[in-house]
């Protein structure tokens, strides 16, 4: 016997929600695992040096090495803040396929940017649409993965100085992710058991008056004395 219009739409209708359910059950489930497993893993421990783990809203900026940066920095925020902050990640390598989409967008609930734009958009847009919903995010200001021994930094990019300039009143905390270039080094897919630190330092100091260039150099130094901070 064929469905009529009305008991089609009513069955689609059931059937999304329970799809939806199923989804996100899934992506908790996956981010359970991934934040424990990894926290696991690397021995991670969390030091707030420069200020504490309130539920504010932050622009957390990083050093990055490997792939698994923004998982152990979100995994190191407490839960309540955790629910309010959002990776921003390459949209190239992040939306390569369906399940890697999934993990970024539903698992860590993450905001992709292309690095390569080729029109005249704003790459950052969607990072501005998250702060203006009152989300916190994890930045990468060297906007690509540092694979080199010799080089504690790569130059930033001038996205951190373009958000500071349009949300001046949200806090900037440099965080140092010690380690990880030995506990994920290019092309493992598991991290090694070695120890790993997470470091947030005290927000930066707000200088709408600095050039872009100033403000960059303000930025990398602070990131740089935190590291220092943490060898001690």
């Amino acid at each position: 016997m064929n469905k009529t219009p009305m008991q089609h739409d009513k069955n689609s209708t059931l059937a999304q929600p329970q799809h939806n359910f199923a989804s996100s059950s899934l992506a908790r489930l996956i981010a359970f695992f991934t934040r424990r497993g990894a926290r696991l893993l690397t021995g991670t421990r969390s030091l707030w040096i420069g200020c504490q783990p309130v539920p504010k809203q932050r622009i957390y900026y990083a050093n990055h090495n490997s792939h698994i940066d923004f998982i152990l920095l979100w995994s190191s925020l407490p839960k309540i803040m955790r629910r309010k902050t959002k990776p921003v990640a390459a949209s190239d390598y992040w939306l390569k396929d369906g399940f890697r989409q999934f993990l970024i967008q539903d698992t860590f609930n993450g905001v992709t940017i292309r690095r390569n734009q080729q029109d005249n958009t704003d790459p950052l847009q969607p990072v501005k649409d998250a702060l203006e919903q009152g989300y916190s995010i994890i930045f990468f200001p060297e906007g690509t993965r540092n694979l080199n021994d010799d080089i504690d930094l790569l130059p930033f990019k001038s996205g951190l100085y373009n958000l500071h300039k349009q949300f001046p009143e949200i806090e900037i905390v440099p965080v140092w992710i010690s380690n990880l270039r030995r506990v994920m080094p290019k092309g493992a897919f598991i991290p090694l058991p070695l120890l790993s630190t997470v470091c947030f330092g005290c927000p930066l100091e707000q200088h709408l008056e600095m050039d872009k260039t100033s403000f960059i150099d303000y930025a990398q130094k602070q990131l740089l004395e935190l590291k220092e901070v943490e060898n001690q």
